[in-house]
């Protein structure tokens, strides 16, 4: 629902608002927020609200810091957990340089960006995401441990699984928020779940992915439970990951779907296909960004490692659900809930767009699960993998002039250094793996 800023004051005064949230993100995805009083809040919608960008990792340094806060109106929506009585809102904001133009190192604008584009082609990106999580059990301290909350599997049910109360106030807050929710179960792993919300424009559903996040960790804690989007906190079972289902659209249809074509699938699809296929590789180092995220992607435990496509087999990279029509769309499987919601549609989309552009053609849908080939069958199907390390999947991303577009120089040089440091310090640390297999034998 599209809002003003007179609708936003409006409903403030009518909702008893006392304090607005002024959500953003950084380079990472990691949430951030200035709170303000509702006295403030003309101001804000009028972009006046400065912040100290050289605070904020990735954005500024010290000597220019000063930093504008504009908020998008459709995006004000009262925290359901907060008293009625002083309730709290939230609006969430693009950022912007104190000229007045709008910042290279805002995720969100980046995104927008990308959207732009995708417009002056005649299409528009509908994106639905399927998050999954860990809820574990915190100590006496209240921190987080590695006990997960059950032992229970796939669509199990109380009394096995015990995180049922939890994720059913988390789906009714989500509600509350204006999600639509289509379905929340148990996962396959102990202690893992998975709550999925209807598709929506790229925006708003990076939006939504960032609110989903805190809301889940939020609506946890008061049932005195960590949740963590990490991809893989546990050796031995499955990852937290996130399919990304994505379409085209135009003014009149599903750009997607073709009842005339092979597999009812448009030219545009198979050539959406073919630019996800050809800069995975790159765009992995985005949508899985954390040394952690590439303990996920190995064989053996449901994640998709293979660089292929599909109708219908879930061990290739790209998937296509048997749904047409309307529904006609891709599931991408690699991402995983702890990227940077904007960042990770922005570089997909972009790949996306760039195989319609070149009108690529990917290799024939592989019907064959790809996990039970060896080595040399892949190899002579040319089925390759995606990258085995975050070192990896910097360095394809530094030669891929098309993704490094979709983020722009600014989050790329940010994002580049960050992650630099962060491969150098775990590769210098000592792991107990090492102690207990090398410790007595030398």
């Amino acid at each position: 629902m599209a809002l003003t800023k007179e609708d936003v004051l409006r409903m403030a005064e009518e909702m008893n608002v006392k304090f607005i949230r002024l959500q953003f993100t950084d380079i990472f995805g990691i949430l951030k927020n200035v709170a303000i009083p509702t006295e403030q809040l003309a101001k804000a919608l009028e972009g006046e609200i400065q912040f100290d960008g050289s605070s904020i990792e990735g954005f500024l340094r010290i000597e220019e810091s000063d930093m504008n806060l504009v908020p998008d109106p459709s995006t004000f929506v009262l925290f359901p957990w907060k008293p009625k009585e002083g309730a709290v809102a939230r609006l969430i904001c693009d950022v912007y340089n104190c000229d007045g133009t709008p910042f290279l190192g805002c995720p969100r604008g980046r995104l927008k960006a990308v959207i732009a584009e995708a417009a002056e082609m005649g299409y528009y990106m509908n994106a639905g995401p399927e998050a999954e999580f860990f809820l574990f059990h915190t100590d006496a301290d209240g921190l987080p441990t590695l006990h997960t909350h059950d032992n229970a599997g796939y669509f199990d049910l109380t009394p096995v699984d015990l995180g049922e109360s939890a994720r059913r106030d988390m789906v009714l807050t989500l509600q509350e928020m204006g999600f639509e929710i289509e379905a929340s179960h148990h996962e396959v792993a102990p202690g893992q779940h998975e709550i999925d919300f209807k598709y929506n424009d790229a925006l708003t559903t990076a939006d939504s992915l960032a609110t989903f996040r805190f809301v889940i960790r939020t609506i946890a804690q008061r049932h005195g439970l960590h949740a963590s989007f990490m991809p893989k906190p546990i050796f031995g079972i499955n990852g937290s990951g996130m399919h990304i289902h994505q379409s085209l659209f135009n003014v009149e249809k599903n750009v997607f779907y073709d009842p005339g074509k092979e597999y009812e699938l448009s030219e545009e699809a198979v050539n959406y296909i073919a630019g996800l296929l050809e800069h995975a590789p790159s765009f992995t180092a985005i949508t899985n960004p954390t040394i952690n995220s590439y303990k996920r992607l190995v064989p053996g435990y449901e994640a998709p490692v293979y660089i292929a496509w599909s109708e219908r087999n879930r061990s290739p990279l790209v998937r296509v659900p048997a749904r047409r029509g309307l529904g006609t769309r891709v599931e991408l499987r690699n991402p995983d809930p702890s990227c940077n919601p904007y960042l990770a549609l922005a570089v997909t989309l972009k790949a996306g767009l760039d195989g319609i552009k070149r009108k690529l053609t990917p290799p024939a849908p592989e019907g064959r699960n790809i996990y039970a080939m060896t080595a040399e069958e892949r190899l002579e199907r040319k089925i390759f993998s995606l990258p085995g390390s975050l070192e990896e999947a910097i360095k394809n991303l530094e030669n891929d002039a098309v993704i490094l577009d979709a983020i722009g120089e600014h989050i790329w040089d940010r994002f580049k250094e960050a992650k630099t440091i962060e491969c150098d310090t775990y590769r210098m640390q000592v792991h107990s793996w090492e102690v207990e297999r090398y410790l007595s034998k030398f």
